[in-house]
């Protein structure tokens, strides 16, 4: 006589969320709302003066970090280099960035 094993097979229940409303205004990032300035400016800009324009027009606030300019700056290099061609930015000299 053989054995056999009872295997049981488990329904899966497949969840969906109910999101009926349209997603409110997402907020930018910093990187995103850089790209905005830049693309308005007349002359490049370094990472201060992009916070600092990113804050008056209320596109971006730091959420309390001691320094945003130094974490843009790194965001933009390194769109930069891992995008190239396709990056949003063009480092004009040292330390200024322009939209492309």
């Amino acid at each position: 006589m053989s054995k056999t094993k009872n295997t049981k097979t488990k329904a899966t229940k497949k969840t969906t969320t109910k999101n009926t409303k349209p997603p409110k205004d997402k907020k930018l990032s910093a990187i995103d709302a850089a790209a905005q300035v830049l693309a308005s400016a007349k002359a490049p800009m370094n990472a201060k003066e992009m916070i600092e324009a990113m804050a008056a027009k209320a596109l971006w606030t730091s959420p309390g970090g001691k320094t945003p300019h130094a974490t843009l700056y790194s965001a933009i290099i390194r769109e930069i280099s891992l995008k190239g061609k396709e990056s949003r930015f063009v480092k004009k000299e040292r330390g200024k960035f322009a939209a492309k």
